[in-house]
């Protein structure tokens, strides 16, 4: 949700007093509205991980985000990425494993391949805000490890407290609105999506030969045809006046 600091109060006193006085809020601010519209669906599972998990029976340790450094430091800990690869790219902390999702319905084929790997260890996993932690702990007891923790509040709730100079994130954080991506105190940071393939892109990546904007990007141009391409600046035009 966006809107006036009035407007959001009003909300959020609204919502806890619906029954969501537990709900795990967060809020930043931005120059212009992130969100187009607003849109309601009714969705029987949201962040689908593909496989049954009981979440609201059992979920990791909870880890708040000013001691989530020290699992960074320790050797003894395996810190996992359980966001998609685009996200990934955007940033993520120092060390921390990628399994390079597409999708999150690809972590349990993910997990079974890499079980022996993690067996008898600490496995700590972090995504954006922490929904996909509740379902990937989850689903990581319910395969019989034992010392499972996530990050309370996700990278969002780590950027939010922790002082920039005693970070150990690297990049910027994909979110899923207008900003594209956020930095340290939740600032919108300097990535814009490309609209053909859907990739945040870095300010070195804008300058590529082959970005174009709305049209492609380096990851993107050798996929479209010529007519695609056409098709996208007639959009780029129509849209943007570009």
């Amino acid at each position: 949700m966006a809107g006036s600091r009035a407007a959001i109060d009003e909300l959020r006193a609204a919502l806890r007093a619906a029954g969501f006085a537990r709900l795990e809020y967060k809020e930043s601010e931005a120059a212009e509205r992130p969100f187009k519209r607003f849109k309601v669906r009714l969705k029987a599972e949201i962040v689908t991980l593909g496989v049954p998990v009981t979440p609201r029976e059992r979920v990791g340790t909870y880890v708040e985000a000013e001691d989530w450094n020290a699992l960074l430091a320790d050797p003894d800990v395996v810190v996992v990425d359980t966001r998609n690869r685009y996200e990934v790219k955007a940033g993520t902390f120092q060390g921390a494993l990628d399994p390079e999702l597409d999708s999150f319905r690809e972590f349990p084929a993910w997990l079974d391949a890499h079980a022996g790997e993690l067996a008898g260890k600490r496995v700590a996993m972090f995504c954006t805000g922490g929904i996909r932690c509740e379902k990937s702990t989850s689903l990581l007891l319910e395969r019989g490890f034992t010392d499972v923790l996530h990050l309370r509040g996700g990278i969002l709730k780590y950027l939010e407290q922790v002082p920039e100079e005693h970070s150990r994130w690297e990049g910027e954080c994909f979110v899923f609105d207008g900003r594209v991506a956020v930095g340290h105190g939740l600032r919108e940071g300097e990535a814009i999506m490309c609209h053909s393939c859907g990739w945040p892109l870095t300010p070195q990546e804008q300058a590529h030969p082959e970005y174009e904007e709305g049209v492609s990007c380096e990851h993107c141009a050798g996929r479209t045809t010529a007519a695609q391409k056409a098709a996208f600046r007639e959009r780029q035009r129509q849209v943007y006046g570009g």
